[in-house]
């Protein structure tokens, strides 16, 4: 083509000459003939035409003559260029068909000696078991052989050598199959162990046993980062607006998402000996449950949910995710791993907080201290309390006082000295009022707990194999251990890459009213701060707020598009006989109306369980709307009874005369009361009258 248009540029100028020449002879021919008169004689008209004439027929042979020898050299050009065209494209074509026969023929070659070792390795009679199989040539044996882990990609070397030891049975054929029905067996093994069982375990082996074999989801729809009570929460609601979801849970933990609450209630007071091998444990009722939301067989390997025709919730366990990428949809895990998603929540949780004085203080200090959070940390400190002649709760707030309260029972049953202390005047004194604060206080002592209050600590040095506690005040504290339970600190590792926005004030990633921090992505639990149309901005870490909130982000992540409006709340107990339930904004600094009344038999949280049938209350609580109450026609008492008596009441926490809290001490069951009273956002000029709504004075 390029040398066509090189002699067509060549040709041009000439033709577009020679028909000038030629235009201009014929308008001079005309303009001659036209001056000329009739009588011109015969020689003159004989003479011009005739030449004018020869010289037309020499420009119009000329122009032919090189407009047909161009289109011809055209013409043979083109053809010739399409034929090395596809000449080209042929050979391409022939050179990658021939490479691919080569490798394939290389492969070939190469792995039947290798099966062939193996099977002498592993079998020292190959020969008897090439007799059974005559109908077959030799070549094709190994030729099988070599196609089936083709076909069975996710086998590994090490999947080989068995299938290798079973195929001299004589079934030869099956081989592939049986494979592939031992692979779903391994994890179902402990599935039939209930709750019980905390097999994480068998679920990081296959999933770290066979990495060759299964590959990792490049790709999941629905990514939860955190192992939680909020991702569980997540992934059920997902399935249950989608049921054939494909849900991903990422966690750092070996085991599957749990209550966090019975590590610090029920378990301390279960009478098995093995409860921290069960992690199973009576409820105040006497029902037996475990901490675990649903046993091992509910999840599917991690490496199989590519493949799950139906969907399901699947745990990649032992794995933390170290880098976010907002806008290309995918994370990175600690291994290099990444993982691209459609939508993604965050319920990385929190990390329990440490005093700067025992970090500082150095490595032997560290290993005699415990930071109270996790399934590990409570088999940890189950074990210390049983060598220990001494252990130290520092906090007074709701993880310290039960704490104290569980292993203040347990030192009765042996020689363990149980001290508690904190900077406020009593305990939960962040919380309670004052007086409900002291009489908090009283019953921890009587569990068994030296409680030292206003304690405010300056160093802390290991000693003799003691630690020795020096506080601000001059006191010395000698203990064998301690427990730090001085708050959570939320985990936003995650903001920097992600480039989420971490609120200055509470702590947590911001989110709007549907918990959604950006496109695709929400947060829920402790690592959430949203805004509460009636109480402001808020951060909550209570089991409750888990629940609820990680179950709206699910819903959202399907499209629902709801607001969050629930007010959440929280209990503690103090063993089974004290217990509280609270909602909205309980601090102590806020001024409070408490009414009692005077406690019976069934006013106990044992007594609420075993009503209910229930061991987490919110669970039964958080479904629950409160229309209208019904107030209590008997006589209220004074606003705050005689000393020491307060056996069941309400606490009202104000804030510009409007309630913003409310706390149910020994009062159950009443929760939805409570969650209309703040939601209505009303002044009221008798809270007396208001406590009503809770019959506490009925018997």
């Amino acid at each position: 083509m390029l040398k066509c248009r090189t002699v067509w540029k060549k040709l041009a100028p000439l033709a577009r000459s020679s028909s000038t020449v030629c235009r201009q002879n014929v308008r001079r021919a005309g303009l001659n003939s036209g001056r000329i008169p009739t009588c011109v004689p015969a020689a003159h008209m004989s003479t011009g035409p005739a030449g004018g004439g020869r010289e037309n027929q020499l420009y119009v042979l000329l122009v032919a003559a090189t407009c047909v020898g161009g289109g011809v050299y055209a013409y043979l050009t083109v053809k010739g260029d399409s034929q090395r065209y596809q000449d080209r494209i042929d050979e391409i074509a022939s050179r990658s068909t021939k490479q691919a026969t080569e490798q394939s023929a290389a492969l070939i070659q190469l792995e039947p000696p290798a099966v062939e070792a193996t099977e002498t390795e592993a079998v020292p009679e190959p020969e008897p078991q090439a007799a059974p199989s005559p109908e077959e040539p030799s070549p094709p044996a190994p030729d099988a052989e070599v196609l089936a882990p083709v076909e069975t990609t996710e086998l590994p070397p090490a999947a080989d050598e068995p299938v290798v030891e079973a195929s001299p049975e004589e079934a030869a054929e099956p081989p592939a199959a049986v494979v592939v029905e031992e692979e779903p067996p391994a994890p179902s093994e402990p599935s039939p162990a209930e709750l019980t069982e905390p097999a994480p375990a068998p679920v990081a082996d296959s999933g770290d046993s066979s990495p060759a074999s299964l590959k990792l989801p490049s790709h999941t729809p629905y990514l939860l980062i955190g192992g939680g009570t909020a991702s569980f929460a997540a992934a059920r609601s997902i399935r249950a607006r989608d049921p054939g979801a494909k849900v991903l849970i990422v966690t750092d933990e070996s085991v599957p998402p749990y209550m966090r609450p019975p590590l610090s209630k029920e378990l301390w007071f279960s009478d098995d000996p093995s409860v921290t091998e069960t992690l199973r444990f009576k409820q105040w009722n006497g029902k037996e449950r475990s901490i675990y939301f649903q046993p091992p067989s509910f999840y599917i390997n991690a490496e199989e949910l590519d493949g799950a025709e139906n969907g399901g919730v699947a745990i990649l366990s032992g794995r933390k995710v170290v880098h976010m990428d907002v806008r290309g949809n995918k994370i990175q895990l600690d291994d290099d791993t990444e993982i691209s998603y459609d939508k993604c929540l965050i319920a990385t949780g929190g990390a329990p907080r440490n005093l700067q004085v025992i970090e500082r203080a150095g490595e032997e200090v560290m290993k005699k201290t415990t930071l109270f959070r996790k399934v590990e940390d409570f088999k940890s400190l189950d074990k210390v309390s049983r060598n220990v002649k001494s252990i130290t709760i520092i906090g007074g707030g709701f993880l310290g006082s039960e704490l104290a309260c569980a292993l203040g029972r347990r030192s009765t049953e042996c020689d363990l000295e149980v001290i508690q202390m904190f900077p406020e005047k009593g305990n939960m004194g962040k919380v309670l009022p004052e007086y409900l604060s002291n009489w908090t206080t009283e019953k921890v002592k009587r569990e068994g707990v030296k409680v030292i209050p206003e304690a405010l600590v300056k160093s802390v040095v290991c000693k003799d194999d003691k630690l020795e506690i020096q506080l601000k005040d001059g006191r010395l504290v000698k203990t064998d251990h301690i427990v730090a339970a001085v708050g959570l600190e939320p985990n936003v590792d995650l903001a920097k890459s992600a480039g989420l926005e971490v609120d200055s004030d509470f702590g947590g990633f911001r989110v709007n009213a549907e918990l959604q921090a950006r496109s695709n992505i929400w947060v829920a639990g402790d690592a959430a701060c949203f805004y509460d149309i009636r109480l402001g901005r808020r951060r909550v870490e209570h089991h409750d707020h888990a629940v609820v909130s990680g179950r709206l982000a699910g819903e959202n992540m399907t499209g629902a598009n709801k607001p969050y409006w629930h007010q959440s709340m929280f209990w503690s107990d103090l063993g089974p006989d004290v217990g509280y339930e609270a909602i909205g904004i309980v601090d102590s600094s806020l001024p409070t109306v408490g009414v009692f009344a005077k406690a019976t038999a069934k006013d106990t949280p044992r007594a609420a369980t075993e009503k209910s049938g229930t061991g987490i209350r919110s669970e039964s609580e958080t479904e629950d709307t409160a229309t209208s109450a019904v107030a209590s026609s008997t006589s209220a008492p004074a606003m705050v009874q005689q000393k020491d008596e307060y056996g069941k009441g309400v606490v009202f926490y104000l804030r510009d005369k409007v309630v913003v809290g409310i706390i149910l001490w020994n009062v159950f069951n009443r929760m939805p009361i409570a969650r209309k009273i703040i939601k209505d956002g009303e002044e009221h000029a008798d809270l007396n009258e208001v406590a009503k709504l809770f019959n506490i004075h009925d018997d």
